[in-house]
This record gives structure tokens, sequence and C-alpha cells, in this order.
């Protein structure tokens, strides 16, 4: 079962830019994109580096496909999808985002 949690406030996103959350016990990416008027939320965990690091990834996109690119092997994921460009075997878990009353909430 999913739930909605609230996370940060909409003041803590960074431009362009990612900020990592605590939720639910597990370690979440936010990416905020202004120019696209979106966030979304990924695992934070790296499937190539085995380590918590996507929020410091370098975001833009892919064909038009939102994606970051993990800060160690550079591998790129779809930020809607969670799908690694370069390998679409591998796959890391994305999560519904809401703004409300300037609060951030994730469903986990």
């Amino acid at each position: 079962m999913s739930e909605w949690i609230d996370v940060c406030s909409v003041d803590d996103l960074q431009p362009d830019s990612g900020v990592c959350v605590w939720a639910d016990g597990r370690q979440i990416a936010l990416f905020y994109m202004p120019k696209e008027q979106a966030v979304y939320a990924v695992d934070n965990f790296d499937p190539f580096g085995k380590v918590n690091v996507l929020s410091r990834g370098m975001i833009g996109d892919i064909g038009g496909q939102p994606m970051v690119a993990s800060p160690l092997y550079k591998q790129h994921f779809n930020l809607e999808t969670g799908v690694c460009f370069e390998d679409e075997t591998v796959k890391i878990e994305t999560y519904g985002v809401r703004i409300e009353n300037r609060r951030v909430a994730v469903n986990v």
C-alpha cells in the first residue's frame, strides 16, 4: 500500500538540481526543473556504483525525456520511468510527487 509522505518545503528544492530526502526508511532524490515546472522523485541509489548518490547527478534531457546522469559512472536514468538509457534492463524506482501548501510530498 502506498502513502503520501511530507518530505520538505518547496523552499528546500534547488532549481535545476537535486536534493536528498529521507522517507519511509529510504533515501529519495528530488529534482526540481523550473522551466518545465516539474518535480521528480527517484530512488537515490545508483545501481551501477552501488551507493546513494543520484541526488548529486546532473539533470537535463535526452531526446526530450527528463533524465539524471549518475555522478559516478555517468549512466543516464529517465526521471519519469526510472529506466537507464544505456541499459534498459536496469531501472531505478520512481515516486509520485505532489505539492500542497508549499509542502512537497512523495508517494511511497
